[in-house]
């Protein structure tokens, strides 16, 4: 099959969405299937698998851009195309929106990383959201990484061809050869018998970043030995709301005093990440929204085998089992009681590793890349019956 993908970002531009679609593809290559990328400028094929990348978009993505999809479709002779839609990915810009309607002689797929709806201009109010429903109405089937958004788009907005297909991680075990945990944390003036905590993920409104820091300054207040890693860049290419929220981080952490505590990576290549995650000792995840599987943090830190702490979920996820422990959200003080138990017991952390390592095998990108294309197929079938 001749593969398609759409991304508003794509290595070396930073994002989960950029990282998904480069690790999708791969899956895809090594099953058998030809990939080709439409995306923006900067972007880079991977001498190591044999995607190829166009990158077209120059500028900002505007309504001009669809008329070099179609061209594109046209020369490579795709037999399907899958929209990787994040809002902000496009520029918050409606012309993607209505690509699919344009598109009439082969399929089109949308995956939703979020329902996020675009700006478009002052009051826009229902428009907003009329335009995301529009692209998932337009399209022969949607995939959704969670299955919070798979409910509202089945039953809320009434689409028929909806595939929950969760994500993997971006990242696995491979610390820099020679990788020693106590000179890591000697780096960062972390004692071998300091608690480290470790956070991954850019700095979105929606990770709540604001809450851990509340509570690390709680633990310092307290006495605890307790150090802070922030792993990983500040800010993606696509979202400058990350940007406004960065500052407000920095404020935070300056007002309480906490810039001994904390230590960035910033942003690194995979064996750093690892290493940042290997030295500490637990990973917390308070997630304002909730824990979720569409969560690119989540799947990796599981992929580690890390004892995590995150936020209970929208609605019961049984797929993580007792992998994680889980805390109220915006609630500071209950993820302060549950760093202290955890640290106070090294069983329960163990049995929380060996629980992660477990779950994260049941997302692995053959699996993930399988359920898609047999997806594909269905939607292929089904549009094929309505042309004869």
């Amino acid at each position: 099959m001749r593969v398609g993908m759409i991304t508003g970002e794509y290595p070396p531009l930073t994002g989960g969405v950029a990282n998904f679609t480069r690790d999708l593809s791969r899956a895809m290559i090594d099953a058998g299937h030809e990939v080709f990328v439409f995306t923006r400028a900067k972007a880079k094929a991977d001498s190591r698998y044999p995607i190829n990348v166009e990158a077209h978009v120059k500028g900002r993505w505007n309504w001009l851009t669809n008329r070099a999809i179609k061209r594109w479709i046209k020369d490579n002779r795709l037999d399907i195309i899958n929209i990787q839609f994040q809002t902000a990915a496009f520029n918050m810009h409606p012309s993607i929106h209505w690509l699919p309607s344009r598109v009439k002689d082969i399929p089109v797929i949308v995956t939703c990383h979020d329902l996020r709806v675009p700006y478009l201009f002052p009051k826009a109010g229902k428009l907003r959201i009329w335009i995301v429903r529009k692209l998932t109405q337009d399209v022969d089937g949607v995939i959704t990484t969670n299955g919070e958004d798979e409910i509202r788009l089945r039953d809320d907005w009434g689409i028929r061809e909806v595939a929950w297909i969760p994500i993997s991680s971006n990242f696995s075990i491979n610390p820099p050869e020679g990788f020693d945990r106590a000179d890591w944390r000697a780096q960062y003036g972390v004692k071998n018998d300091d608690l480290l905590i470790s956070h991954f993920g850019f700095l979105n409104r929606s990770k709540g970043v604001t809450v851990l820091i509340d509570a690390l300054a709680k633990l310092v207040k307290q006495g605890l030995p307790v150090h802070l890693i922030m792993i990983g860049g500040r800010a993606g290419a696509s979202d400058p709301t990350n940007l406004v929220y960065g500052k407000e981080v920095d404020k935070q952490i300056k007002r309480l005093g906490l810039g001994n505590r904390i230590h960035w990576t910033g942003y690194a290549e995979p064996p750093t990440i690892s290493a940042g995650f290997c030295s500490s000792d637990i990973t917390t995840l308070p997630y304002v929204d909730g824990v979720s599987l569409r969560r690119t943090t989540l799947m990796t830190s599981l992929a580690h085998g890390k004892a995590i702490i995150t936020t209970e979920p929208q609605m019961p996820l049984p797929e993580l089992g007792e992998a994680v422990e889980m805390i109220p959200v915006n609630d500071p003080n209950a993820l302060v009681d549950a760093i202290i138990r955890l640290w106070e017991s090294p069983g329960r952390r163990k049995e929380l590793e060996t629980a992660a390592l477990k779950i994260a095998q049941k997302f692995s990108w053959k699996q993930i890349a399988a359920r898609t294309l047999g997806f594909y197929e269905t939607i292929r079938e089904e549009f094929q019956s309505r042309r004869e």
